[in-house]
């Protein structure tokens, strides 16, 4: 692809700053050591990064930041931050207070290496600290999606290091597509806002019927209830008689293969394909035990709707690209731009993006969280 000289910059200072090794970095703080510059100015918090290893993020739980209940935790943000840290080659440590003001006055007081907001920036310039777009400045991709275009990350110095190989980051990223397909996975618009009345009827009156089933049957495989909730609300609208033209059948579709090696003598019995699904998954789970999560979720998700042998085909041929198999914004990427020459990956798509639907809205629903 080609680009505009300034963008082109951009890469090369990216590529440049990817290809140290965070000792290096380190080591380059020894010849140029800011405090003893100024003795009264404030240690870069990109030192901070580097000598403790860990990056220190705060953010408002939002649609467009993350989706966090329990251990359960993603978000168009919290990714887009994740692999910043991994970048870097740091632990990530991510906070999330209750508003943006705590997250402006956190980076103010140094507790945090930056903040994600939707801070205007009027506020943002009372706090005497420094803003830029986590879009690279294409707000249109998050619009689109249906996330905040307004999302910022904020630091406490223009010319904080930390700052520059952040913004850098977030540009490469616009410019290779990653940007752009991170939102599209966490599009908020998946669902038609119209579907959700009908969507919720469904699950306020099918979820309480089998609910006790998928507590008993996540607790014995250490799953969460709702993903179970949601992955079988996707696979037959909680309907234990449902059956597809290709033959699978059940409340959680099971091939007849499948449930045959997983212990399932009828299809149709909501609590055997219930148990069933859920072993399956779990399987899934543990093939994708070297990804971390969420990422894992989603490669588990995707081999349980298209089986792991075709997961393992697609994961090649990135790999034969140059790119990680193992990153699920690869993968996803992959799929979507191959969609209309496979039906199966278009199918997988949508199956993935809108179990992640499903599972934020049973989560986010009193009414159904507390059935």
């Amino acid at each position: 692809m080609h680009s505009s000289s300034t963008s082109g910059s951009r890469l090369c200072l990216h590529s440049f700053f990817s290809s140290l090794t965070i000792k290096a970095l380190a080591l380059s703080t020894v010849f140029i050591p800011f405090h003893s510059i100024n003795a009264s100015k404030a240690i870069h918090q990109f030192d901070r990064v580097v000598n403790s290893n860990k990056l220190v993020v705060v953010s408002v739980k939002n649609p467009s930041t993350v989706f966090q209940e329990g251990t359960h935790q993603h978000g168009f943000g919290y990714d887009l931050v994740r692999n910043y840290a991994n970048s870097l080659n740091v632990q990530l440590e991510f906070k999330t207070v209750k508003d943006n003001a705590t997250a402006l006055k956190w980076v103010a007081d140094g507790k945090a290496s930056f903040a994600m907001t939707t801070a205007d920036l009027k506020m943002v310039e009372a706090k005497h600290l420094t803003t830029f777009s986590a879009s690279c400045g294409a707000d249109h991709i998050l619009q689109s999606n249906g996330l905040n275009p307004n999302l910022n990350w904020v630091f406490k110095s223009a010319d904080d290091p930390l700052s520059q190989t952040a913004s850098n980051f977030i540009c490469g990223g616009k410019q290779s597509g990653s940007l752009k397909q991170l939102a599209s996975f966490y599009n908020r618009n998946v669902v038609k806002q119209e579907s959700w009345d009908s969507i919720q009827r469904d699950l306020s009156t099918r979820l309480p019927i089998y609910q006790a089933s998928f507590k008993r049957t996540a607790k014995q495989y250490d799953l969460d209830w709702h993903l179970l909730a949601a992955i079988g609300y996707q696979e037959s609208y909680l309907k234990p008689n449902s059956v597809s033209p290709t033959g699978v059948r059940g409340l959680m579709m099971l091939t007849n293969s499948t449930a045959k090696a997983m212990g399932v003598n009828n299809r149709t019995d909501p609590n055997q394909s219930i148990q069933g699904g859920a072993k399956y998954y779990d399987q899934m789970l543990n093939r994708y035990a070297h990804i971390p999560l969420p990422d894992r979720n989603w490669y588990a998700l995707v081999a349980y709707n298209m089986g792991p042998n075709a997961v393992e085909q697609v994961q090649k041929r990135i790999r034969a690209q140059g790119k990680n198999p193992n990153n699920w914004v690869n993968l996803y990427s992959y799929l979507e731009r191959n969609k209309a020459s496979n039906s199966r990956y278009g199918q997988a798509v949508k199956y993935v993006t809108r179990i992640r639907s499903y599972l934020e809205h049973i989560k986010s629903s009193p009414d159904l969280v507390n059935i």
